[in-house]
């Protein structure tokens, strides 16, 4: 296993973007809540929101690719190839399952047990993009493993888990979350909790193959309670 531990701050203070893992095939961030894993698609954003993207080309040479996204409002570990070849085999690695996440997340309200799983499709609501939609029809299969952790020093009423999204469906988190009458704490889309200040979701851990030398690379990035 490849410990690589942190390279430290990159980038100007606004983007606030840390790079974890550099080397010439891959670049591995956490990013910040409101930052975009990727240029958006609409004109929606204002022009002075720095990305993911725009901020990697500060780890010097060609601009990375994505290898997956993060919602906007999602901080956390984030894969950014350097190479085409690199991101042809972190897709693959994608592809098969082999790479490993998992999440920290603040939740409203308690959940029914200590550790559980979700089973429930999920497809766009059209009426309310970019909401998805539980629906066992048309949906996709969805599966997300929840357990409690310490909550120490957390307000009354919030709970605090490890998610694990087994499949990689959009928003697939929140919306199980909120099924389970637990949304994540400052979800705006799915649990009209109270404003504090952020969505409470975080990519804590990440373990993929490296592209080239196939070792595994474990990468850990925490998430700090600030509620």
């Amino acid at each position: 296993m490849i410990d690589p531990g942190q390279e430290g701050s990159r980038g100007n203070a606004k983007a606030a973007l840390r790079i974890l893992f550099l080397d010439e095939h891959v670049v591995v961030v956490d990013k910040p809540a409101g930052m975009p894993s990727v240029p958006a698609r609409t004109p929606h954003d204002p022009p002075d929101v720095a990305t993911v993207l725009a901020a990697g080309e500060l780890a010097d040479g060609p601009r990375p690719e994505a290898v997956h996204r993060l919602d906007r409002d999602t901080s956390g570990l984030l894969i950014l190839a350097r190479t085409a070849r690199a991101r042809a085999m972190l897709g693959r690695a994608f592809e098969a399952g082999v790479v490993r996440k998992s999440y920290r997340a603040f939740l409203a309200g308690r959940l029914p047990g200590l550790e559980g799983v979700v089973h429930l499709p999920l497809a766009p609501d059209a009426a309310a993009p970019p909401r998805q939609r539980v629906d066992p029809i048309v949906g996709r299969a969805a599966t997300s493993r929840w357990g409690v952790v310490d909550g120490e020093g957390l307000p009354a009423g919030v709970t605090a888990v490890d998610l694990v999204p087994v499949t990689g469906r959009s928003h697939q988190l929140r919306v199980h979350m909120a099924w389970l009458g637990c949304p994540v704490l400052g979800d705006r889309l799915y649990g009209h909790t109270p404003s504090v200040g952020r969505l409470w979701l975080h990519a804590a851990r990440i373990e993929f193959p490296h592209p080239e030398s196939g070792q595994s690379v474990t990468l850990l990035a925490p998430l700090a309670v600030d509620l």
